[in-house]
């Protein structure tokens, strides 16, 4: 374990190469949430690796992590450097691409222990990025953000470093979001089946849409600037879709629905006979 004592400044290991966003996969946030759930009684957060890539662009796409077993009180801060080391080896076995780009952790913003450990993974990359999730729930959902180290000097002279919040990508699927989407609640009275998943997303397509008609209504009237990247965006997305007559279209999608009710209705089934199964067995048991 290596230990360091707190401050709220650090010397600053950044350079003009800083990131200028982050991209996260969904797969991250549930790691981060699921090592939350499992931290030690003790422990009031979890703290832990992030393993990506650096895109030309100067997007940091964040594709896993592993958690880091830590210690904090109010004079230090301990990492376990020998097991991160162990694990990041064992990553880069199974996927040599990805290599360190950071650091999460848990709770809302910034705290003062938050720069030491910074300072730490500074060694260990150049220009880590640091994700916070806010698992908490402080101000009514899970806050997720990400910050990069940024210099604060005097003339020529830099003096420490302090963390400046940059742009954040959430990548996730469908399925993905209905799944994030029930985790940012702070309270949820059943999960969703999938006609119910179905309905959800269609109204979020109609919003979606609708945004896009305005959208275009107001370049085409002159209200809003074009953009061009948005353009051929909305022209490659219209130009990706199946040229499908309406009564094509109707009968793929009922298709599709008999199909989702036909597994509800087998599943509903199997639950049922398991359920006979283990009562006949019990009473088996007692005869």
């Amino acid at each position: 374990m290596a230990s360091s004592s707190p401050a709220l400044l650090f010397p600053s290991t950044s350079s003009s190469s800083s990131p200028s966003s982050a991209r996260v996969e969904a797969v991250v946030l549930f790691n981060i949430c699921d090592s939350y759930v499992r931290r030690p009684d003790q422990a009031d957060r979890v703290i832990g690796t992030l393993l990506g890539s650096l895109l030309p662009d100067g997007t940091v796409h964040v594709r896993n992590s592993y958690v880091v077993p830590h210690n904090e009180s109010a004079d230090q801060v301990a990492i376990d450097i020998e097991y991160h080391h162990n694990m990041y080896a064992s990553h880069q076995k199974v996927n040599p691409k990805e290599v360190i780009v950071g650091w999460f952790s848990t709770g809302f913003g910034v705290s003062g222990g938050s720069t030491l450990i910074h300072d730490f993974y500074s060694r260990e990359v150049q220009n880590p990025i640091h994700l916070t999730v806010d698992t908490g729930f402080t101000r009514g959902e899970a806050s997720i953000k990400a910050y990069i180290s940024s210099n604060l000097s005097l003339g020529d002279r830099h003096l420490a470093a302090q963390f400046q919040e940059i742009p954040l990508d959430l990548r996730m699927i469908e399925a993905e979001k209905a799944g994030f989407e029930i985790l940012k609640s702070t309270m949820v009275e059943k999960l969703p089946n999938d006609l119910e998943g179905m309905e959800s997303s269609m109204e979020k397509l109609y919003i979606l849409i609708d945004e896009i008609y305005k959208y275009v209504d107001d370049v085409v009237e002159g209200r809003v600037a074009p953009d061009h990247k948005i353009g051929r965006f909305i022209s490659e997305s219209a130009a990706s879709m199946p040229k499908l007559s309406p009564a094509a279209f109707d009968k793929l999608f009922n298709d599709k629905i008999q199909d989702n009710l036909a597994l509800v209705y087998l599943s509903s089934i199997t639950r049922t006979q398991i359920s006979i199964a283990e009562k006949l067995n019990t009473a088996a048991q007692v005869l």
